[in-house]
């Protein structure tokens, strides 16, 4: 008996050891396809250009590499790895100046697709060549995958994530080099869903192989795993549907159209087409010229017999031979007049009325009908609160209450609210006045040719003559409060510039016409005869005013160098008079 519970015993460990291994090793997976994206918190470095050729300043303004190379790239502006181009020469130097790296051939940044920013490349990983293969290794210098791969490239809209071939054949792995998707597909896309919370990070992949028939399509999530087979004509997810778990895609196989919720079909594949409308959540479905509804379940709830079928707002508008027959989105018919069109609102109290008897004219009534707002515009939008948006038949713009009560006059040529804060901005193209209101709609600030910046904590308002600073609920804030960290401040003084420490006592005298405060690296903007230079936070000209710029906005210096920007949000420093 004591052997037998002893071999029991050694039983039940092994047992438990697979488990545990079984365990550790899924743990591993998942964490080796982990979505990662390198971020920058700090800008050290910069390209700088003088006489068309290329070097790097620090944020102090200082010259890192010298101004002798045809070309550099920056994939990282936090770290000091610099790729410096020399004709068919290129070289990695670090921030002292030194080469690096010199263990591997031909080092080259990996340049994000799809991107418009000066933040351009992948900011963690190069790929290096050997031998005709390519393979990758952080900007530290460490090797992440060997040179097995005939091409390395980004994946668009997938940062953090590489498209690599190897035999013609195509997979995806991460800036940890580890395998997400396997080489073994003729072609790979992402399937482009966003999120606000996540961005791409939830996409999946659409793959497909090539055969006697053409290419045949088929799914991975975003973890790489197989949803659906390479065995469609045509394949595109829903990414309106914003749902990280869930993946409806419409796919076609032999020219007929079905629907799919992850690996379940929900819609047969037996439609000419399929189409979805996000405003309500369903699928508009044609069969042999014939449309009717299905609901996001699949489930057919209007009968596919109209020759069209028209969704707008809250209703469907079916025609065929005996009319227009309206349904609810439920799939109920409504006792609505044809003439009539409901929308909903991202408050649940408002619904928009549009009356189209007589020429087509919104009003607003409440969940239970009733009339709020006359139908007499020829446009509303719902902002938030109780307000709304309206257009007058010649098009100008303005804001009323719930009642009806005009609150913004509808005068203005746009109308819009400024993003993520409670406060509206129009603008009047006569005279090229913006006019600010806040959540209340009063009119908290009123500028000819104004430039409006939002940043983190607050809303920079500012033209030639004067800027002005609001949080975003409109309270107006002093140059003090916005830049706490700041050693020196704006004052005016009789139309001129100059700068008080933070208790008003003036250290650079108003002698200037225009000037800005002091941005993050400790550099202020100065005019004077129309021409701009930069001091620092002693208050010290670090250059004269000399340099002509031309760029729209605030000039930026770092330094006595000023940036230019250019491309797709690339931009440089040059000291150009």
């Amino acid at each position: 008996m004591k052997k037998k519970y002893i071999m029991i015993v050694t039983v039940i460990i092994l047992i438990l050891a697979a488990i545990i291994s079984a365990i550790i090793y899924h743990i591993v997976i998942e964490n080796g396809k982990k979505y990662e994206i390198e971020t920058v918190k700090e800008y050290n470095y910069f390209i700088l250009k003088q006489n068309d050729l290329y070097g790097v300043i620090n944020q102090n303004g200082n010259i890192i590499i010298n101004p002798q190379f045809n070309e550099i790239k920056i994939p990282n502006p936090e770290k000091g790895v610099f790729v410096c181009y020399q004709g068919d020469n290129t070289q990695i130097l670090d921030e002292d100046n030194k080469e690096i790296l010199t263990q591997y051939n031909q080092v080259q940044p990996i340049r994000l697709r799809n991107v418009a920013s000066d933040l351009m490349y992948e900011k963690s990983v190069m790929k290096y060549e050997k031998d005709g293969k390519y393979g990758l290794i952080s900007l530290e210098g460490k090797e992440l995958t060997k040179a097995i791969y005939d091409e390395i490239d980004s994946l668009p809209y997938k940062e953090g994530e590489l498209l690599v071939k190897k035999n013609e054949k195509y997979g995806v792995i991460n800036i940890k080099g580890n395998k997400l998707v396997e080489v073994q597909y003729d072609t790979i896309i992402v399937d482009q869903y966003y999120t606000d919370a996540n961005g791409y990070q939830y996409a999946g992949y659409i793959v497909s192989v090539k055969t006697q028939e053409g290419y045949r399509y088929g799914y991975l999530d975003d973890k790489g795993k197989q949803i659906l087979k390479e065995e469609y004509n045509e394949l595109s997810r829903v990414t309106e549907i914003q749902d990280n778990k869930n993946r409806y895609v419409i796919a076609a196989r032999n020219g007929k159209y079905g629907v799919t919720r992850n690996e379940k079909t929900i819609i047969a594949n037996e439609y000419q087409s399929i189409r979805y409308d996000a405003s309500n959540g369903i699928f508009v479905i044609e069969q042999s010229q014939k449309y009717g509804i299905a609901s996001l379940e699949g489930q057919v709830i209007v009968p596919v017999q109209y020759n069209q079928i028209d969704i707008i707002g809250i209703y469907v508008y079916a025609q065929n031979e005996q009319g227009t027959t309206v349904y609810d989105t439920n799939g109920t018919q409504a006792n609505i007049d044809v003439n009539v069109s409901i929308l909903n609102t991202s408050n649940e109290k408002y619904k928009i009325r549009i009356n189209n008897e007589k020429g087509t004219k919104y009003g607003v009534i409440n969940k239970e009908g009733k009339k709020l707002i006359e139908e007499k515009y020829n446009y509303i939008e719902y902002l938030y609160d109780n307000y709304f948006m309206v257009s007058n038949e010649n098009g100008k713009l303005g804001i009323v209450d719930d009642k009806g009560k005009i609150k913004i006059q509808p005068e203005n040529d746009s109308l819009q609210r400024i993003q993520d804060t409670n406060l509206i901005q129009t603008t009047l193209v006569e005279g090229k006045i913006t006019q600010i209101y806040e959540k209340t709609m009063q009119k908290i600030c009123e500028m000819q040719n104004a430039i409006i910046e939002v940043q983190k904590n607050y809303v920079k308002i500012y033209n030639e003559e004067q800027t002005r600073y609001f949080d975003k609920e409109g309270k107006e804030l002093k140059n003090t409060e916005v830049y706490p960290d700041n050693k020196l401040f704006v004052k005016v003084e009789n139309n001129q510039y100059g700068f008080t420490d933070s208790s008003g006592k003036i250290v650079v005298d108003c002698k200037y016409d225009k000037v800005y405060e002091f941005n993050s690296y400790g550099f202020a903007a100065v005019k004077k005869d129309g021409k701009w230079g930069a001091i620092n936070e002693q208050g010290k000209e670090v250059i004269s005013p000399i340099y002509d710029i031309k760029e729209q906005g605030e000039p930026f210096f770092i330094g006595k160098y000023y940036r230019i920007t250019y491309g797709f949000g690339e931009s440089y420093y040059t000291d150009i008079q």
